[in-house]
């Protein structure tokens, strides 16, 4: 399936005054900047190895390759939705993981931020990874878990990763400076953009700063809070799932040493990483 989309339809609408699309109403602008048309086609912009393709089971849709095998364990990446959106409006980020060899676990429910739907696809992974006949059948790696999530569903990835199932966390756009996580056993690449008017950078910068586990912050430079699919956030989280939940040293590289491929990159206005995480 080819990840360059555009026009995309079929998001919920969301209301008046929410993070979406805050006191228009209609379709969120996340829904219909979509398109990946201009964007870099090397390095981990690129599509990945595998063909992708779609299971709805309940109340989660899963992104995950076409052609799944029984003892080949793919890591699996749950996804919260921003405030008021479904997963549709994400599709060109969660196709693009599974491209990688991932299974991108969305909850369909448009309020992600308490983490619960999110680890319900978790759970439905668990069993269906046990069940012979099942598609996902042997196929998931229980072992490397990681969250993620845009605005609402980036503290929503934030409060799954208190779940001990979970080894990393990549909130976008989402991480409140109140926010709380566990103080060991799990990571974290916190995103913003410097051109998001509606979350800022100031809260993912203090929850950065207040982080006692390995821990890195990224603000991609000009990105808005309705540019996810098409910001660095895509191949930034790519190499970072790939390095905390494949174990990838080439991807490894792009987050820690001196000459570190987000230290030396012109996308990002900032990037840190601490101790911690250069310690790994």
């Amino acid at each position: 399936m080819s990840l360059a989309l555009t026009g995309l339809v079929g998001c919920r609408p969301t209301t008046p005054g929410n993070p979406g699309n805050p006191g228009t109403g209609g379709v969120s602008p996340l829904c219909t900047t979509t398109s990946t048309a201009g964007a870099p086609t090397t390095g981990y912009y690129a599509k990945g190895p595998y063909a992708t393709t779609v299971t709805k089971v309940g109340e989660n849709t899963y992104f995950h390759p076409a052609t799944m095998t029984p003892g080949t364990k793919l890591p699996v990446i749950l996804w919260g939705n921003g405030t008021s959106v479904t997963p549709d409006c994400y599709v060109v980020l969660l196709h693009h993981w599974a491209s990688y060899g991932f299974i991108a676990a969305a909850a369909n429910t448009t309020n992600s931020g308490s983490g619960r739907e999110m680890l319900a696809g978790l759970d439905y992974l668990t069993t269906a990874n046990a069940t012979a006949g099942n598609k996902f059948y042997g196929a998931v790696d229980l072992a490397n878990v990681g969250t993620s999530g845009h605005s609402q569903g980036g503290g929503g990835s934030i409060a799954a990763a208190r779940d001990p199932r979970v080894k990393t966390m990549m909130p976008i756009e989402g991480a409140g400076g109140g926010a709380t996580t566990r103080a060991s056993g799990v990571t974290a690449l916190v995103f913003a953009g410097d051109a998001d008017t509606l979350v800022g950078t100031n809260g993912p910068t203090s929850f950065f700063n207040g982080l006692q586990i390995p821990g890195a912050l990224a603000i991609a430079k000009g990105a808005s809070h309705f540019t996810v699919n098409n910001a660095p956030f895509r191949p930034a989280s790519t190499a970072w799932a790939l390095w905390q939940l494949k174990g990838d040293q080439t991807a490894k590289a792009q987050f820690v040493g001196t000459n570190c491929g987000l230290c030396n990159s012109p996308e990002w206005s900032t990037y840190r990483a601490n101790a911690k995480l250069q310690a790994l």
